[in-house]
């Protein structure tokens, strides 16, 4: 049993297909049978069968597809924590919500990572949808994002910080001085962030609570970009409240009035299952809920962003 041989067999579980397996493996069907063939031969055992609604496996080819996902991930992991060891170097992987990202990782990351002089870590932005199964295939170590409903038994969720969601305009807006009704905001021009597009979270509920309709929803690459435009007076901007809390003391920004236009929030730590996890995961998620990083989360990052590696990326939503 080679690697090869268990990397055709994950592929086509997968993907339900020997051909689909082949052409993401970017080898022939031939090799994919071959190698699946070679695992039958070895095992005793048919595996799965072909049948008119799909593929059919056997009691063994079902333990096999989850022992095979674990051998390879675990192969992987290995590979890369040797490399590290072998430099010297311990690498974390975060994965973030676009909101989390952009107004409170730069902060937790730079004291973290500033810890540890032999620690890189890497923060890639996620659909917060994509975290379990980023951390089952262990593209990632720990993902960061808004608290959700109670994960399967082999995840652990930990929320860590609380939050509110506003929302802003400009001084000179027309609701800057009005308690305005439903209607009215329904109306208005609402400048938004990478965060509304995962339809998840405290900002895609606050705008379906207003029923905004998309065609009054303009989305930009970054959250800080829409609230630029809010500063012109282009429109109004649901926000973290501590990311403006000094646009709003220096009256660059409004915040408008009404209960419908705040939500509160919470962010949440969510890894593999305890004895799962990597040893610097499981260091971050103890050391979120230390005073420090929640001052650093609120009050900035301090340090150039590109200190991470890679800097983060925020896709641009059309």
């Amino acid at each position: 049993m080679t690697p090869t041989q268990l990397r055709a067999f994950v592929a086509v579980v997968r993907l339900g297909s020997v051909k689909e397996a082949a052409v993401e493996l970017g080898v022939s069907e031939a090799a994919v049978s071959l190698h699946i063939g070679q695992l039958r031969k070895e095992f005793d055992d048919r595996l799965f069968t072909r049948t008119a609604s799909g593929l059919a496996f056997t009691p063994g080819g079902l333990r096999l597809a989850s022992r095979a996902a674990e051998m390879l991930s675990l192969q992987e992991r290995t590979i890369v924590e040797v490399s590290q060891a072998s430099r010297g170097r311990r690498l974390l992987r975060v994965a973030a919500s676009s909101l989390f990202a952009e107004h409170a990782a730069p902060g937790l990351i730079g004291l973290f990572a500033g810890r540890a002089a032999d620690l890189d870590v890497e923060l890639s932005v996620h659909d917060p949808r994509q975290f379990s199964a980023l951390l089952h295939s262990r593209a990632v170590d720990v993902a960061i994002g808004p608290q959700r409903g109670n994960p399967d038994e082999s995840l652990e969720c930990r929320p860590f910080l609380n939050y509110q969601v506003i929302v802003v305009s400009g001084p000179d807006h027309p609701l800057a001085k009005l308690d305005a009704g439903t209607h009215q905001l329904r109306e208005e021009t609402w400048l938004l962030g990478p965060s509304v597009a995962a339809n998840i979270g405290v900002i895609p509920a606050l705008l379906r609570r207003v029923n905004v309709p998309e065609e009054h929803q303009q989305i930009f690459q970054s959250h800080a970009a829409a609230l630029e435009e809010v500063k012109r007076n282009s429109g109004v901007a649901p926000t973290v409240s501590f990311a403006v809390a000094q646009d709003l003391a220096n009256g660059r920004l409004v915040r408008l009035a009404g209960k419908t236009l705040r939500l509160d929030g919470v962010w949440a730590t969510l890894t593999l299952a305890e004895g799962d996890a990597s040893s610097v995961a499981a260091e971050l998620v103890r050391f979120v809920t230390n005073p420090r990083a929640t001052q650093a989360m609120l009050r900035g990052p301090g340090v150039n962003v590109g200190r991470f590696r890679p800097s983060i990326h925020v896709t641009l939503w059309s």
